[in-house]
Parts: structure tokens; sequence; C-alpha cells
């Protein structure tokens, strides 16, 4: 596995993902990744045949943060490191250019849809902490509340 920065060339590919993961992203999901990887910052990983088989998305909100606005593995590939290895790398190099804190928006437990609970326990592992919910979150649906995390990678004051 080899992870990279993602470009335009790789938008099918990204959304071929989500695709695979319909219990996480709905359809209307896909043209919205569409549109965010034309701006922000991508990062592939790519399996040992090239193809893509995971990505993380980030949009920079202000000088000092960032949101990862879109992460997915492929269900195969899942459990291997690659969800893992794509957060460290994003980390990593947002922490690079200045980023201070980074948001993340999953499904609150809440919900009680169960596909989620081992959504927040990765965010939770790669140092996110919850600190609020919403819902409605503005652009989800009523009755899918928002749990929000951040993660610092550096001091803010």
């Amino acid at each position: 596995m080899e992870i990279r920065a993602g470009g335009r060339e790789d938008v099918a590919a990204c959304v071929r993902v989500l695709a695979e993961l319909p219990d996480f992203f709905t359809p209307d999901t896909h043209d919205a990744l569409a549109a965010e990887m034309q701006t922000g910052h991508t990062w592939v990983a790519e399996s040992d045949d090239g193809g893509v088989c995971g990505f993380v998305h980030a949009t920079r909100r202000y000088p000092a943060s960032a949101e990862i606005t879109f992460a997915a593995v492929l269900p195969d590939c899942r459990r291997r490191g690659v969800g893992r290895a794509l957060v460290a790398e994003a980390l990593s190099e947002l922490r690079r250019d200045g980023v201070v804190v980074v948001e993340v928006k999953t499904l609150d437990a809440s919900s009680h849809h169960a596909p989620y609970a081992a959504t927040r326990a990765f965010w939770e592992n790669q140092g996110f902490v919850q600190i609020d919910m919403i819902d409605p979150l503005p652009g989800w649906q009523p009755g899918n509340p928002s749990a929000i995390y951040v993660a610092a990678l550096g001091v803010s004051r």
C-alpha cells in the first residue's frame, strides 16, 4: 500500500469507494465529494495492484483549522491500517501547513445506527475528541444527529 496526494484524476476512484459503503454514504454524497475534490486536499491509499482502496479529503476552513469532510476505505481493505495511515498522513501534512485543529463530523451514538459505533471508535483512536452533538446539522436530515469531533495538532494560544 502507498499513500500519496490525490488529485482530480482520482475523483472517479474515490466516488467508487463511497459507492461500496452504502451504510455510510448516501448517493448524494458522491456528487458532494466530486465537487469538494476540486479544492482542498485529498490523500489516497493505493493497493498493491494500483487501485484506490481508500482516501481522506480535508478542507481548510480558516488559516489554523481544517475539516476532514470525507474518509473512506473499501470494505475488504478495512482493519489493515489503511485508514490509520491515511489519517496520519493527512494530519501530518495539515500540521506542517500551519493547521492547529482539525474537525470531523460523523453520526452520533444517540442515533443507535450500529455501523457507526466502529466509525466513532476509529476517530477516537486517532486522537479525536467529541465536543458536541448537533441535530439537525445544516445539510443533514433531521434525526441524523452529528457528532462533532476535534483533534489538536498544535498549540492554539
